[in-house]
């Protein structure tokens, strides 16, 4: 502002000073020859101007036709939304959490039991056989005994055979000490192995009730569990914003997992139900009918037919201790 005033000042001094119109006219001549170099750089000045802009705009052309002749990148996807049975499962509430885990020991039950009965029926056919084989070919019923003795009644055949003679052996010797001894010597043997059977039966049925109830609920389970699934999906459905087939289908779809997964449990237990029920029916008819050939040798001592048109005899002993052998194979 000072450097200003002060610049006035001295303009104004000029011009009222006597050599200001001496100074004016030699300035004069000066501008007047520097007037026609203007003019003249002007047109220079311009042109420059003009190749610049062309230049410009040369590179801005060939940038974007470069530009055109690339590919076009595809736009990039959108998220997909987070589904699946884990996602289900996690965001489900406790009732879903806790009908998840019931079917899940339902499963693991299932599997422990269709295991271990495979594996115990195998077995106990095995042991089966073995004990029927050596008993038709006994010579006696104390080799039969001893047999038992030394071995153990590990099969249901053993096991009948050995209480049988057990109970024959001890009404002849005793009678009927007890209530539960009364009756003739073949009433107390028919009540011996019928009690026998009775037993084997619980064994072999050990498990199966639980077979038929996981069969048998299982799906509800799951169903329940899909229709309290589909209930909050379409709840919190109703809370959002906007309502579209993806916010219905994703929901929707995982909810349904929980009937699959109940069909998953039911279907194995059911099939091993009815495997182990119709060996079991097979396996019990044949000990009935071992039942009925031993029952007949203990109490007649007549030969005894087989199923398949054999006829094999056992020696036992009388009263007096002897032998007495009775038919012939």
């Amino acid at each position: 502002m000072s450097n200003a005033l002060h610049s006035a000042t001295l303009v104004a001094q000029a011009t009222t000073s006597p050599a200001a119109p001496a100074a004016a006219g030699a300035a004069a001549p000066a501008a007047a020859a520097a007037a026609p170099a203007a003019a003249a750089a002007a047109p220079a000045a311009q042109q420059a101007a003009t190749t610049a802009g062309g230049v410009v705009q040369q590179s801005a052309d060939a940038l974007h036709s470069a530009a055109a002749g690339l590919p076009s990148l595809p736009p990039a996807p959108a998220a997909a939304p987070d589904m699946g049975f884990l996602h289900f499962v996690a965001q489900s509430d406790f009732v879903g959490k806790s009908l998840f885990i019931i079917l899940i020991l339902m499963s693991l039950v299932t599997w422990y039991l269709i295991l271990v009965k495979a594996a115990s029926n195998v077995s106990m056919r095995k042991r089966s056989a073995d004990f029927l084989n050596k008993f038709w070919n006994a010579s006696s019923l104390e080799q039969v005994e001893h047999e038992i003795t030394t071995h153990g009644a590990r099969d249901p055949f053993s096991h009948l055979a050995s209480h049988a003679m057990h109970a024959q052996a001890h009404h002849n010797k005793f009678g009927a000490t007890k209530l539960e001894e009364s009756g003739s010597n073949s009433d107390f043997v028919t009540r011996t192995m019928r009690k026998v059977i009775d037993e084997e039966t619980a064994k072999l049925e050990n498990g199966l009730t639980v077979l038929a109830s996981v069969g048998s609920t299982a799906p509800f389970v799951g169903l329940f569990g899909t229709v309290w699934g589909v209930y909050h999906a379409l709840v919190g459905i109703g809370l959002s914003d906007g309502v579209t087939i993806n916010r219905i289908a994703g929901p929707v779809g995982e909810a349904l997992i929980m009937t699959g997964l109940g069909l998953a449990v039911a279907i194995p237990a059911v099939l091993a139900y009815n495997t182990f029920v119709r060996n079991n029916r097979v396996f019990l008819s044949r000990l009935d009918a071992f039942a009925h050939d031993l029952f007949a040798f203990l109490t007649t001592g007549q030969q005894v037919s087989l199923s398949d048109g054999k006829v094999r005899a056992l020696r036992r002993q009388n009263g007096n201790g002897a032998a007495v052998q009775r038919g012939s194979e």
